[in-house]
């Protein structure tokens, strides 16, 4: 490195106030997603809605997300992180506003601001996560577990707000006004500490980035995508599937079935904020199979066990599935001048799981019980296993000194 370029590294300080800026965005994501999913029941019973019709507005989010994941990479490599979070924020809050109007207006107002909200949040995501790769190789140690877990913190604080405005009676329209209100101030005004993407040559301009296209046919990148869609699976059929297993099959009450997927939550948000120091002394593909393992153990503990040996599985499985999409996210940004375009890939891949996972351990739930449809989750989590080799760090370039 020169001179010059030592000169153009961000210091301690900046890395340090770039981290919090990051923790901010990750939370100010969750904390937005919560606050509208805690009212959905409001909105559902003040717009009539079935369970149907109700699907497909929610389907809404989902495809803003879709549309935006792929995207991400490009707009991240033209303008930035930085600029992607503030912009994202920005449209998320403006989505928030129409929200609030649709969930007292129509249908079809309520399904443009979730499709707006999705397609802000996926872009905000993979921003925010490649922001967090660049403070993380600044910082020299794993902190992108502890930036997920700052967004589980997000939700469960959403989700707090949410029951608190429900039990004071606050409509729904002030609610996620307010919500915007504060995303929009609190997150662009932390984005502002956030460091350059890339490091910059003698000449001041920023290193290429890689092209968002190419990723899709880099092996290395789809690996690391199969790692996240498996440990995205086996979260995200617990988020909807868990609980209701447990109520169905276990036979247990609604509030102890409830406690069951908050156990899970718990399991995984605090593996999320302890988890890097494994990674740092163990490395990151050793770790990710054993903690595949711990998950497919709580899986079937869960699966076969008594409801009381299900609690204990669904403990195991919360930690085990805790560290592999944060993971596969630091893997895919290893490259600095191509992180943007990878992350781009491997969360899209990886959130394909979130959207395909629900109505397959339905259909499947149909024909065997969703405890036992639960099972291809370990099957999944098998596969991740045989390909977390691609998770370790790329070797490092030897950059030309001038």
């Amino acid at each position: 490195m020169t001179t010059t370029d030592a000169r153009r590294a961000p210091g301690p300080a900046q890395v340090t106030a770039a981290m919090r800026a990051v923790y901010v965005a990750f939370i100010g994501a969750g904390f937005a997603f919560a606050s509208w999913a805690s009212r959905i029941p409001q909105v559902r019973d003040r717009l009539d809605l079935d369970p149907a019709a109700l699907g497909l507005v929610l389907l809404a989010l989902a495809a803003g997300s879709v549309i935006a994941l792929p995207l991400a990479g490009t707009l991240i490599g033209r303008i930035g992180s930085q600029r992607t979070v503030v912009v994202m924020a920005l449209t998320l809050a403006a989505a928030l506003g129409v929200i609030a109007l649709g969930s007292v207006s129509t249908v079809a107002v309520l399904a443009v601001g979730l499709f707006v909200m999705g397609f802000a949040n996926g872009a905000w995501d993979v921003a925010m996560n490649v922001q967090g790769a660049v403070v993380e190789r600044h910082l020299g140690r794993v902190v992108m577990s502890r930036f997920h877990a700052g967004f589980s913190f997000g939700t469960v604080a959403g989700a707090l707000l949410g029951a608190a405005m429900v039990a004071l009676g606050v409509p729904v329209p002030a609610h996620l006004t307010g919500v915007a209100v504060l995303v929009a101030v609190a997150v662009p005004l932390a984005a502002r500490a956030f460091v350059p993407d890339v490091d910059t040559g003698t000449d001041g301009e920023p290193a290429p980035q890689g092209s968002a296209l190419a990723a899709w046919r880099e092996p290395r990148t789809l690996l690391v995508g199969v790692v996240v869609l498996a440990f995205s699976f086996a979260e995200g059929t617990a988020n909807d599937w868990l609980g209701v297993a447990l109520i169905d099959d276990h036979g247990t009450s609604e509030t102890v079935g409830t406690l069951g997927f908050a156990l899970f939550l718990t399991a995984m948000t605090l593996a999320r904020w302890f988890g890097g120091s494994l990674l740092d002394r163990y490395g990151r593909v050793p770790v990710v199979r054993l903690l595949a393992g711990l998950a497919v153990v709580g899986l079937l503990l869960f699966v076969f066990g008594s409801p009381t040996v299900a609690f204990l599985g669904a403990l195991l499985w919360g930690a085990g599935a805790s560290l592999g999409f944060p993971t596969g996210m630091s893997a895919a940004a290893d490259d600095p001048a191509r992180a943007a375009a990878r992350v781009s890939v491997v969360a899209s891949i990886g959130y394909c799981a979130f959207l395909a996972g629900p109505p397959l351990i339905g259909l499947l739930g149909q024909q065997v019980t969703v405890l036992r449809a639960l099972t291809v989750v370990a099957v999944l989590l098998g596969i991740a296993v045989l390909v977390a080799g691609s998770l370790r760090p790329l070797p490092a370039e030897p950059r030309a000194e001038v």
